[in-house]
């Protein structure tokens, strides 16, 4: 495969021993048959289990398959080096237990047109149907109404998949600073602030298996890396510009 291509999935996993080759081999089949030029990028994670064996083997008998390691288990970090690396005029974040692509085939026209710089798949979106456990249905309604309450986000829905003009998007991830969970959050809130066109359509969310990491045990840091972001963009950023204005004048 060409180095460039049109398409890079980038799917960050960790200890996805039981479901990663069959989803990989499903997805990779899905996309070849819509004639894309495409890579799937693993950004393994901390994992503990056969995981990075299995990408090891995969990567080196397809070549549309690509991984990258690293030591601790940080998604955000790990999306945010995918990302990077990624060789693809466009950018699909996916997620190991999803691999949609209908979504897809709905964003990367989008995309193509120009009508946005990011797409979007809100489980909260007029239309979508989110077939989650309840709990988890309200964490999402709780985590994106305190981004709007504290940071004037406008939108439904920061996290699951999303896809992105690379050149339009990736310098954004590049300048994001919160880790974890919240990574993703940082993403699409930069990148509207930044005067990028993002855009939401609606998507059906069946997930293959349960989270790998528990909802409860993700909260404290979740809550820490938002309180850290709300810090980055309500006060650091404003008096950065405020000091640089100081300056000019």
């Amino acid at each position: 495969m060409a180095e460039a291509c049109e398409l890079s999935v980038v799917i960050p996993v960790h200890d996805e021993e039981r479901i990663v080759e069959e989803s990989c081999r499903e997805l990779a089949a899905r996309l070849a048959e819509r004639g894309l030029s495409f890579e799937i990028l693993l950004s393994e994670n901390g994992s503990r289990d056969g995981t990075p064996r299995i990408l090891e083997r995969l990567s080196g008998g397809d070549p549309h398959l690509r991984h990258l390691h690293s030591p601790d288990p940080n998604y955000g970090l790990a999306l945010r080096r995918g990302i990077l690396a990624a060789r693809g005029r466009y950018v699909v974040a996916d997620e190991i237990d999803l691999c949609d692509v209908s979504f897809y085939d709905r964003a990367l026209p989008m995309l193509r047109r120009g009508d946005a710089d990011m797409v979007v798949g809100s489980k909260r979106a007029r239309g979508s149907v989110d077939l989650r456990p309840a709990y988890r249905r309200l964490a999402t309604w709780a985590h994106n109404s305190l981004l709007r309450f504290a940071l004037g986000f406008e939108g439904t829905d920061t996290h699951g998949v999303k896809a992105f003009d690379r050149e339009r998007i990736a310098p954004v991830a590049a300048r994001c600073l919160v880790e974890g969970d919240v990574f993703a959050s940082e993403l699409v809130l930069r990148a509207s602030l930044e005067g990028r066109r993002v855009v939401e359509i609606p998507v059906t969310l069946r997930e293959r298996r349960p989270p790998s990491i528990g909802l409860w045990r993700r909260v404290p840091g979740v809550l820490s890396q938002v309180a850290r972001l709300i810090w980055l963009l309500r006060v650091r950023a404003p008096a950065r510009r405020a000091a640089g204005e100081a300056r000019e004048r």
